[in-house]
């Protein structure tokens, strides 16, 4: 009796896990198949989730410049992105160096004002920060976006380096100033290297963040050449463009970079913890 209640217990619980994954990735296979139907069949009634003829006439479109602006989204989105991601890494190896290894007054205070930012959101700082940039000529350009994101993703990004920077013994450091390593020696040979897998993180983090934002690149872009992913598939809902196929095949495109980074970070992670365990 006890074994097939252990077995029961099993099946129900196998059940229930391939009952969730399946509720997670429902709007992704609704994604898929209306990328995979025919332009006629993707809106034809009752709708089906296995297409009745395959096609990837929607993904080729998606990438003939000519037809559809889907390039010139992925591209502004990606250049937006990347270098977020890496300002707020080399910015928050710095800021979170300074909380965690230096003394100084007012340390305290400011890295309690880091707790404090999580209380405000984007649309807070949406005001102040469209006067300003506007002010200077960056409305309707890229950078504007970038320095809004840099603002609102480096305190994260510094508590969260902090965080990492506290682990590491002070006795490593010392070492490195017996070696003749200056400051900025010893943070980028010892302690970024020992905190690797935290950076990644922070990396991951900041790139998925500026990727998926809608707020900042909507109030500071006008230009249809210079449009991220979300706003520029949004403003294609009441053009000629609006096909539900092109627009299924460009948001499953869309996923992938955030997809493959978590992929690759999770990997990075894994062996850089293997190799620490080892080192140690």
């Amino acid at each position: 009796m006890k074994i097939k209640k252990k077995t029961g217990n099993k099946v129900l619980f196998y059940l229930c896990v391939i009952l969730l994954v399946l509720i997670l990735l429902f709007p992704f296979i609704i994604m898929l198949s209306v990328a995979l139907k025919s332009t006629q069949e993707a809106i034809s009634y009752p709708p089906t989730i296995i297409p009745h003829t395959f096609t990837l006439e929607h993904f080729k479109d998606i990438f003939n410049v000519n037809i559809f602006p889907f390039v010139s989204y992925f591209n502004n989105s990606l250049y937006i992105a990347l270098i977020v991601a890496f300002l707020v890494v080399f910015l928050g190896i710095l800021g979170g160096y300074a909380l965690s290894k230096l003394s100084f007054k007012g340390k305290g205070v400011i890295g309690e004002l880091f707790y404090l930012v999580y209380m405000f959101s984007g649309i807070l700082l949406i005001v102040p920060l469209f006067k300003l940039l506007s002010s200077i000529g960056l409305k309707n350009t890229r950078e504007a976006v970038i320095i809004c994101m840099i603002i609102q993703t480096l305190p994260t990004a510094i508590y969260m380096t902090r965080s990492y920077f506290d682990t590491i013994p002070k006795e490593l450091e010392e070492a490195g100033r017996v070696d003749g390593l200056s400051r900025l020696g010893i943070i980028f040979r010892i302690v970024v290297p020992l905190s690797l897998a935290g950076l990644i993180s922070v990396f991951v983090y900041a790139f998925m963040i500026a990727w998926n934002d809608v707020l900042f690149a909507s109030i500071f872009i006008d230009s249809p050449s210079k449009l991220t992913i979300p706003i520029g598939l949004n403003s294609l809902f009441n053009t000629p463009d609006y096909i539900w196929g092109r627009m299924m095949a460009a948001s499953l495109i869309t996923s992938l970079p955030v997809v493959i980074m978590y992929a690759i970070s999770q990997k990075l992670i894994k062996s850089g913890s293997t190799e620490g365990g080892v080192k140690g």
